[in-house]
């Protein structure tokens, strides 16, 4: 995405310069270095790691390329589990409004760790442009909730998630770009001479895209998995398509959160209402009393309930509701779950 900005401000000296091969490269390089702005909105782990990701892949070229336009932590007494008012945010200002423009707004719209969820794209971002230099360009990490609900693909830049969630096993990234994004791509000489990486070959959108996802040997296994998931949903559903699985996805965290919420002595949901993911249902017991939660772990393993403990850099308990997770499993946690709190 950073090639796409550098191509864009590469075709309008060319234009200008029309040749002068010099002239281009050093208009591009300082506009590189006093321009380029990367927006981040960081409202949990995933977030937080691509941000700092990509300040380290810029880190040749200096410091200050990464906007986090949004942690929120710092509006939820150093954690996350809010995402705080748009208007609170600090985004880069658009080239109209005086500003530089940004490159793209990242952001991770379900965060499985700390088990918050947009609820929706923010309205911030769903704001065409009538300049398409000034575009927001808008890219989306949903690794943990695709296939889960309906998504208006023509609203982003570019979608892309692991299979591993809801699609299928590892070995398998989904990535959807938008076709225009795909022709705006810089010869990796001017990447270079600017002092940017080109990626290498096989990670290429362009030639992954003109070579039909053929360019290397895929991994076939788990892309007949992610196959079989997809019929699988489309025979399970018909017409209604994705609107079908979110309301499955909808009903399952519908349950999980009412009982929780019916006991609130005992178990604590650790994301503000709110942001509350559908995807991976977050909450401590007791306040987070460790040997609670240790006990609430082993009962429920003894009846076969597992995968229940919380990731290892925040603790309590993460129920992960994926797609292939069936209502009837959900029934008996939610059982467990009334059964735990009465005897506490």
């Amino acid at each position: 995405m950073v090639a796409v900005w550098i191509e864009k401000r590469r075709r309008k000296a060319e234009a200008e310069f029309r040749g002068d091969n010099q002239s281009i490269l050093e208009r591009v390089r300082n506009e590189l270095r006093q321009d380029l702005r990367l927006d981040y909105l960081v409202t949990g782990s995933w977030s937080l790691k691509a941000s700092q990701e990509a300040a380290n892949l810029l880190e040749p070229l200096g410091t200050g390329f990464v906007n986090v336009a949004m942690d929120a932590r710092q509006s939820n007494a150093g954690k996350f589990g809010i995402i705080p008012s748009e208007d609170t945010w600090n985004m880069t200002s658009s080239r109209t409004n005086g500003g530089s423009g940004s490159a793209f707004v990242y952001y991770c719209d379900n965060e499985t760790v700390d088990g918050v969820e947009f609820p929706g794209l923010p309205r911030c971002l769903d704001q065409p442009s009538q300049d398409p230099d000034d575009e927001l360009l808008v890219v989306a990490d949903m690794s943990s909730n695709l296939l889960s609900r309906r998504v208006n693909v023509s609203k982003y830049a570019v979608i892309f998630g692991g299979a591993q969630k809801n699609v299928g096993i590892t070995d398998v990234t989904l990535v959807i770009v938008r076709k225009d994004i795909l022709s705006l791509q810089p010869p990796s000489s001017f990447l270079h001479a600017v002092g940017v990486w080109s990626p290498p070959t096989i990670l290429s959108w362009p030639v992954v895209a003109k070579n039909n996802s053929l360019y290397n040997t895929m991994p076939i296994f788990s892309i007949w998995i992610a196959g079989e998931v997809m019929r699988g949903l489309l025979a399970t559903h018909g017409h209604s398509g994705l609107a079908g699985q979110e309301e499955v996805a909808n009903q399952k965290a519908r349950a999980l959160y009412h009982v929780l919420d019916a006991n609130p002595e005992v178990y604590q949901v650790v994301p503000h209402r709110s942001v509350r993911s559908r995807m991976n249902v977050c909450f401590r017991i007791r306040q987070g009393n460790a040997e609670q939660e240790k006990t609430f772990l082993e009962y429920a393993e003894a009846q076969l309930l597992q995968g229940l403990k919380g990731h290892r850099s925040v603790g309590g308990i993460r129920v992960s509701s994926y797609n292939a997770v069936p209502m009837e499993n959900v029934q008996q946690l939610v059982s467990y779950l009334e059964d735990f709190a009465q005897e506490s």
